[in-house]
């Protein structure tokens, strides 16, 4: 089945891409969680605004990344979460807590989709990140997750 890809699907392709996969993985995953459209000759106008709007957000240099890396080490974030008295979290940090911290701490703004926590962040205290900026670069972070 030929799909439309509007997101990065590890693997598989960028926002944009016009690719070819098996049916059920269009139907049952891609599709359905919005990762991509189906194809449709009327589609290739989607095809060019999504384009569009990748080059704009999307970091195109490996000196630009290298740069937002810098600034992004430079950064002390921290997260203020509810959280139970043994130092548990009522739920966990997400991408989106993540790169809303980094903003605020006066950080560059980073695309929720580029933070990649590893594990569920289910408790205080200090954690390292990973912010994926470009195919090659990679920021490691340190996030300090205290009680609100």
């Amino acid at each position: 089945m030929k799909i439309i890809l509007t997101h990065e699907v590890s693997g598989l392709g960028t926002a944009g891409d016009v690719v070819d996969v098996k049916d059920g993985y269009a139907r049952n995953y891609l599709v359905p969680r919005g990762f991509a459209i189906r194809w449709t000759k009327g589609g290739e106008k989607d095809v060019a605004q999504i384009r569009r709007g990748r080059k704009i957000r999307e970091i195109a240099t490996i000196e630009q990344a290298n740069v937002v890396k810098a600034q992004l080490e430079g950064v002390n974030v921290k997260l203020a979460v509810r959280a139970g008295d043994a130092g548990r979290l009522f739920g966990s940090v997400t991408p989106a807590d993540v790169a809303s911290a980094i903003k605020a701490a006066g950080g560059p703004d980073v695309d929720k989709r580029r933070v990649e926590l590893g594990s569920p962040i289910k408790t205080l205290g200090a954690h390292q990140i990973s912010v994926r900026l470009h195919a090659e670069v990679v920021a490691k972070l340190g996030v300090e997750v205290v009680a609100a």
